[in-house]
């Protein structure tokens, strides 16, 4: 029996980003090739200046290439309209950020619940939703707590929550550890290796190799250029 194909998740063909200031241009991004497939969990990493941040605006649809081909889930982004956009990012892909980016006058319920409202999800169903997250995320006991009552690993997995809420196509972490102690970041990043294991698919972007390798599988990038390949310590 023929195994049926699956579309990958992510599909870059010879992706470039170039910014233009007066007469000079800089590219960030240079001829960017990958595929990851559903379920996979990667790290992308490199120092400051290497064109992770610019990767990470494309993947997360922030910022569309200049040239080359971006497919997220089957679909081109390319040529879509912001507003579709804005809904890609919504449903399609979970975002935690180093910052973690709480509402710090909202509960941890409502925090997580703010994609499933953007969404026009009803009121019921969002609480219901977000509880059932935070428990996914061992926060079951601090559904009312307010981000200032938090630890800074337990805002995190309050925005690993919020990522997860809207059972998006992709987990896309940006330094989620950057601001965490190491017995914070170990609870992290044991989140994703279980996340990972139920099969959510996550692209992870750091500059530390130590997190890098908790992922299957690194992309290193310099210059703009991503290869597979172990960083040099």
């Amino acid at each position: 029996m023929t195994t049926p194909m699956t579309t990958p998740i992510i599909e870059m063909k010879d992706v470039r980003k170039t910014y233009a200031t007066g007469a000079i241009e800089v590219q960030a991004v240079r001829g960017v090739s990958v595929t990851i497939e559903s379920g996979d969990y990667v790290a992308i990493v490199g120092p400051s200046g290497s064109g992770k941040s610019t990767l990470m605006h494309i993947l997360g649809c922030l910022d569309v290439p200049t040239s080359g081909v971006y497919r997220l889930a089957g679909e081109d982004v390319g040529d879509l309209s912001e507003s579709r956009l804005a809904v890609i990012r919504n449903r399609r892909i979970g975002f935690v950020f180093q910052q973690y980016n709480l509402l710090p006058s909202m509960t941890a319920c409502r925090n997580v619940e703010l994609p499933l409202a953007y969404a026009g999800v009803p009121a019921a169903e969002r609480r219901e939703r977000a509880v059932r997250a935070l428990e996914r995320v061992g926060l079951g006991n601090r559904f009312e707590h307010r981000p200032g009552e938090l630890s800074g690993g337990q805002q995190q997995r309050v925005a690993v929550a919020r990522a997860l809420v809207t059972d998006p196509a992709l987990i896309l972490a940006d330094e989620p550890t950057g601001n965490l102690d190491s017995s914070s970041t170990a609870d992290v990043l044991s989140l994703f290796a279980e996340l990972h294991a139920a099969g959510r698919t996550i692209v992870l972007i750091t500059h530390e190799q130590d997190v890098a390798e908790q992922a299957e599988r690194t992309l290193v990038i310099r210059d703009g250029v991503l290869s597979d390949r172990v960083l040099a310590s």
